[in-house]
């Protein structure tokens, strides 16, 4: 009986998720579904970590927080939603940057802006749900 190293397992799993694919059919339409490095996934932020981080700029100063997290239909991409401004979420204002333009604080328990402040970010349109 063979025992395989933790080691080994992780290189055919790496192996599994390079090499392995197989046709899927979701609601009528043929789809190819790719297996994943799962190790390398659950590396990433967790969306539901991200929300309620604060957002620092340059100097450190909190300007902002992560309101929720929103992937657009059309081009696939992560935008933040941001409250700025107000006190305790109250006069506060929504706004909507690229999540590529946020980057993990050293201790992971944020993100900074580089560039922005209070200021710039309010001079943003205001983000509205759609309905």
């Amino acid at each position: 009986m063979k025992i395989l190293t933790s080691t080994a397992i992780g290189l055919m799993m790496t192996v599994a998720s390079v090499t392995v694919s197989a046709p899927a059919f979701a609601q009528g339409a043929p789809q190819v579904i790719s297996a994943m490095d799962v190790k390398s996934v659950a590396m990433g932020y967790r969306g539901t970590k991200i929300v309620g981080s604060s957002i620092n700029n340059d100097k450190g100063e909190t300007i902002g927080k992560i309101d929720d997290m929103i992937i657009s239909k059309d081009q696939r991409a992560l935008f933040a939603i941001i409250s700025v401004g107000g006190y305790l979420g109250i006069g506060d204002k929504l706004i909507a940057v690229r999540y590529e333009d946020l980057h993990p604080t050293k201790d992971d328990k944020g993100f900074s802006l580089p560039g922005a402040t209070k200021d710039s970010l309010k001079a943003l349109p205001e983000f509205v749900y759609a309905k």
